[in-house]
């Protein structure tokens, strides 16, 4: 077997640092976790960890940077197929699975933009990453509307910024009580807060009708 080349060879140990890192953040928080015992779970040594990266923030945000790309890709793929309460239905589904593959993944978050708000340099990073993940649900949002002919009832960024807020604000609710707030709930909450719900209501009647 050929040998790694020493650019295939960083790539990969980036990769399994930052898988380390995920490990490490979910099971002991942002604050708890430290570069080294991340360098330990990923089986380097400190001096790995640090040529990857230049500190704790970094790995956040190399994480959190990979998160927004995939969930801009998914959410991309469903404004392609599905449109109106369809579309919104799909966004929460997809959401929801997420969220049970990594249910730390919210408080973990929450948690990071607690100490980033009383430091600038994070608050101005982290702020910069949650507005490229508002502006492409917002244009998601966009793009699930316009196949019905509605105007949304507000401008979608908002509507993007609510859904945000919603998913911190239950993860934090159920954290509490983990029966707060049940998905179906939610769905019926959204739908009417986005004035989808007559659609929504109307499409099942006319297929029962035929």
């Amino acid at each position: 077997m050929s040998r790694l080349r020493r650019s295939e060879q960083v790539a990969r140990n980036r990769e399994a640092v930052l898988a380390a890192a995920r490990r490490v953040f979910l099971a002991r928080g942002y604050a708890g976790a430290s570069l080294e015992a991340i360098a330990d779970d990923a089986g380097f040594s400190s001096g790995v960890v640090y040529s990857q990266f230049g500190s704790k923030a970094d790995m956040f945000f190399a994480l959190l940077e990979h998160r927004i790309e995939d969930r801009a890709s998914q959410n991309e793929r469903i404004a392609a197929q599905f449109a109106g309460a369809d579309g919104l239905r799909e966004l929460m589904r997809v959401a929801q699975e997420d969220a049970a593959a990594e249910p730390g993944w919210p408080y973990l978050l929450a948690e990071f933009r607690a100490i980033a708000m009383r430091d600038p340099d994070l608050n101005r990073r982290y702020a910069a990453a949650h507005a490229r993940t508002v502006d492409e649900l917002a244009s998601v949002l966009e793009s699930i509307y316009k196949p019905t002919g509605l105007e949304p009832p507000v401008p979608v960024r908002s509507m993007a910024e609510f859904v945000q807020a919603g998913a911190m604000g239950i993860a934090l609710e159920r954290a509490a009580n983990p029966d707060a707030l049940p998905d179906g709930d939610v769905e019926q909450l959204l739908l009417r807060a986005f004035a989808l719900l007559d659609i929504a209501v109307s499409a099942a009647a006319g297929g029962r009708q035929r």
